[in-house]
């Protein structure tokens, strides 16, 4: 007789389970939502207007016609615009490091404790900054005024002929209110900057023996060259923006300041004044571009130098 051993088979494999797909979460972008959109109906959707109406032209005949790239070609032969352009670019050139440098010795002598009303001397600094940009022109142009205001005063007592908003120094006469506009907004930065080295580098340089110049040249200063970079792109952006004050002025200096004095007042004025809504376009697109283009640039060169 013979006997047969059962030996037990495995049971078959079973498939393996699904794991449940995660349910997206849509609460990061409800929580932007409302940001993205201000943001497509304030800035994207001007911008793409803007570029819709520099690619066509009113005419005389045939009304808004579509001319592609002729308004930007108008352009680059408008010496109108690369005149105003010049001003705008010698004016970064000079007025920017003026400013930058003035605005970076005010915060190194607040962060150096050693200079006694710190306190005062910051909120006096930034005091101008907090004045509309439109009530500071008129501030100084009444100073500036040679007819009726100080400077008419003062040639009036020292028999001088002083005139800051003649043709030779009205763009040094805007340098000068945009400077003390500005200068205690980017002092701000760069004490911010300042205030958050670790105290551990000071006293370091300290028992290395270093002085209080080695210390801000070695220490301080590249501490804040994010800061200085952030600050340069600012006043870049605001060089290439500049209207208020020439536009205000222009009142008390017609044969001076032009109505393309900067592009900004080219642009208006063609807006507005000339009912060329295109061609304004055109201008606003440009500038737009160099801007970004010129503020990119800085931007790279100075994250270069931060990672050497």
């Amino acid at each position: 007789m013979t006997t047969t051993s059962l030996t037990p088979t495995a049971p078959p494999a079973s498939p393996p389970r699904r794991q449940p797909r995660p349910r997206r979460d849509w609460r990061g972008w409800a929580f932007v939502a409302p940001f993205l959109v201000v943001f497509a109906l304030m800035i994207v959707a001007p911008v793409v207007y803007a570029l819709y109406l520099s690619l066509f032209r009113q005419q005389l005949i045939g009304g808004n016609a579509f001319v592609g790239l002729d308004n930007y070609i108008a352009l680059l032969q408008d010496g109108k615009f690369w005149e105003s352009f010049g001003r705008v670019a010698l004016f970064l050139v000079v007025q920017v490091p003026i400013m930058l440098a003035l605005s970076l010795v005010a915060a190194l002598a607040l962060d150096s404790a050693r200079l006694h009303g710190a306190g005062f001397f910051r909120i006096a600094l930034f005091l101008p900054y907090a004045v509309p940009g439109v009530v500071a022109a008129l501030i100084w142009g009444f100073i500036y005024g040679d007819q009726f205001g100080l400077t008419a005063s003062v040639n009036h007592l020292l028999g001088t002929q002083l005139a800051p908003l003649a043709g030779q120094w009205i763009l040094g006469s805007i340098g000068n209110i945009v400077t003390w506009e500005f200068l205690g907004y980017n002092m701000l930065i760069f004490y911010a900057a300042l205030r958050v080295i670790p105290g551990e580098l000071y006293e370091a340089a300290e028992i290395d023996g270093a002085g209080a110049f080695r210390t801000v040249f070695s220490i301080k200063l590249p501490a804040v060259r994010g800061a200085i970079v952030i600050a340069t792109i600012f006043s870049i952006i605001g060089s290439f923006q500049l209207f208020n004050e020439p536009n205000l002025l222009k009142q008390l200096a017609p044969n001076a300041i032009s109505s393309y004095f900067t592009p900004n007042m080219y642009a208006y004025n063609l807006s507005f004044a000339g009912q060329q809504f295109n061609y304004a376009a055109t201008v606003a697109i440009v500038m737009g571009v160099i801007t970004a283009v010129i503020a990119y640039v800085v931007q790279l060169r100075g994250s270069r130098k931060e990672v050497r």
